[in-house]
């Protein structure tokens, strides 16, 4: 551990530096496993690319892998513990993986990943049973390395990431510099962490998959003396427990986190104590505007909205009192990055028109994927002028509003349909528990919308001509989708996305045929 960390230790003898569900962590016992952990991969073969994956559900060990990683110079890869085995091998040998770190959730799956990546260094904890192949024992595997302070005279490498795939195989992507606290040495990076924004506050709570930007940027800040909590699964009364007990002060959210505890009962949510937090970042998806009005009533003007992307970091931001202002913005453009709209020919449209939402990164680094320069190219418009695939328009003050992605856009009979405005309205009736809306193929307009819902059956029963008159009460009636069904479920991933492509494929197939 950096030596501001060991003086933490030597000052809170005691107290926990990182807890998960089933055990905590001092501050002695991290800089110990940190330290073993951080020599054992300076002495280990990492490869040029110097990489090492992470496949495992949220844990203590989950984040030491990756901090060991980064304090030993290596680039970690996290990966989706939702992936099957054929799918891990995929980003194993994209990455040129050299170490692979399993979880008991993940041991056969990775162990068959590693086998069909061909990838024999494997280290595994919390299990230690299995057929499949052969693997060390995390505990054993940096047991016996040294415990004196690693160098930090070694540059930090960024995560490699892989996108969710909701558009297509999953593109990896080095953590962007906005993202990265760099340096040339550890001991530079380390001391950028401490300047962070979360490393202000004290206990941070992690409740997203460490697969994603927000939680992993949360967890690496235990490097810097920030105190950390780490729930297994999202749960929003342990979620809620978790706040009250130790005194979160920070923590990162997508909107189906909100929405989850929103749907607690009134007397279950105040039975918890909230008033420690300071700073509730939340990303990963357009978060309602009833959702998040009534969280700010709840939890005070704490939100901090983050939009952007892996690839490219937060390119716009928002605060609560700035929310309030501008209701449904996520924010102004941050530096490096400024907001520009387009129509579809590529050409300025003016401000308040709604149009193709780019970004000029000041620095030229735009959006960059592994292995992949066509796509990198793909996003594009010029260089240093990408897109992340979205619909919107600025206000007169500079606030960026987020309408729909070009991937979703239904163009029926040759008027643009964007889904988003739909969606907005249906999922404020009380008895729609969720909803998506996906153009269909039909012989006369081409396109037509369809509205899949989920609905609550705990009540009222609603049908779709309810739905449906709802819906035009309240938009225009080309908006309105053309027909409505009912499902079980939409699929949102852990960040809150939808995988559209995946909903509009049988009714395309079937057309097709």
């Amino acid at each position: 551990m950096p030596e501001f960390a060991k003086e933490l230790a030597r000052k809170n003898l005691e107290q926990v530096a990182i807890r998960d569900d089933e055990k905590a962590l001092d501050w002695n016992d991290v800089d110990e496993i940190l330290n073993r952990v951080t020599n054992r991969l300076l002495e280990s073969d990492l490869g040029e690319q110097r990489r090492v994956s992470v496949f495992a559900e949220n844990s203590a060990e989950t984040a030491l892998a990756h901090l060991g990683g980064l304090l030993a110079g290596a680039s970690t890869v996290p990966v989706n513990f939702h992936l099957t085995a054929e799918e891990a091998a995929y980003i194993l040998k994209d990455s040129e993986t050299s170490i692979l770190f399993l979880g008991p959730e993940t041991l056969e799956r990775g162990l068959e990943a590693a086998r069909i990546a061909e990838l024999n260094q494997v280290v595994v904890w919390g299990s230690q049973e299995s057929e499949l192949g052969n693997f060390e024992i995390w505990d054993e595997w940096y047991g016996d390395a040294l415990h004196e302070n690693p160098t930090t005279n070694i540059k930090p490498l960024p995560h490699l990431l892989y996108t969710s795939g909701t558009t297509g195989r999953p593109k990896g992507t080095d953590l962007p510099p906005t993202m990265f606290a760099g340096g040339e040495t550890i001991e530079e990076h380390t001391e950028a962490l401490q300047e962070s924004r979360f490393s202000k506050y004290g206990n941070h709570l992690v409740v997203g998959p460490m697969y994603h930007t927000g939680p992993l940027s949360g967890m690496r800040n235990l490097v810097a003396g920030v105190p950390v909590v780490v729930l297994g699964r999202f749960d929003a009364e342990k979620t809620l427990s978790a706040i009250s007990d130790y005194a979160i002060e920070s923590t990162v959210m997508v909107p189906t986190h909100f929405v989850r505890l929103l749907d607690l009962p009134k007397e279950v949510r105040d039975q918890y104590d909230v008033s420690s937090l300071k700073m509730v970042t939340h990303t990963g998806a357009a978060c309602p505007i009833e959702i998040k009005q009534t969280m700010i009533e709840w939890w005070g003007p704490v939100l901090f909205e983050a939009y952007g992307a892996s690839e490219v970091g937060t390119t716009c931001s928002i605060t609560s009192e700035e929310w309030l202002q501008h209701p449904g913005s996520v924010g102004q453009a941050r530096p490096p990055f400024e907001a520009l709209i387009f129509d579809d020919d590529g050409s300025p449209v003016e401000q308040g028109v709604e149009g193709r939402l780019y970004f000029r990164d000041a620095t030229g680094r735009g959006v960059v994927y592994h292995n992949d320069p066509e796509k990198s190219a793909a996003a594009h418009l010029e260089p240093g002028v990408f897109t992340l695939g979205e619909i919107g328009y600025l206000d007169e003050d500079g606030y960026v509003y987020i309408t729909d992605r070009f991937s979703d856009m239904v163009v029926s009979g040759g008027v643009n349909i964007y889904p988003a405005e739909s969606e907005q309205v249906l999922i404020t009736h009380e008895n729609v528990l969720d909803v998506a809306c996906i153009g269909i193929p039909d012989k006369g307009m081409g396109e037509k919308l369809l509205a899949l819902v989920m609905r609550d059956t705990s009540g009222v029963s609603i049908t779709e001509e309810q739905l449906l008159s709802y819906c035009r009460d309240n938009l225009t009636h080309y908006k309105c989708p053309k027909k409505i069904e009912f499902v079980d479920d939409l699929g949102r991933t852990t960040m809150g996305k939808i995988n559209k492509r995946k909903l509009r494929a049988p009714y395309w197939e079937n057309f097709q045929e």
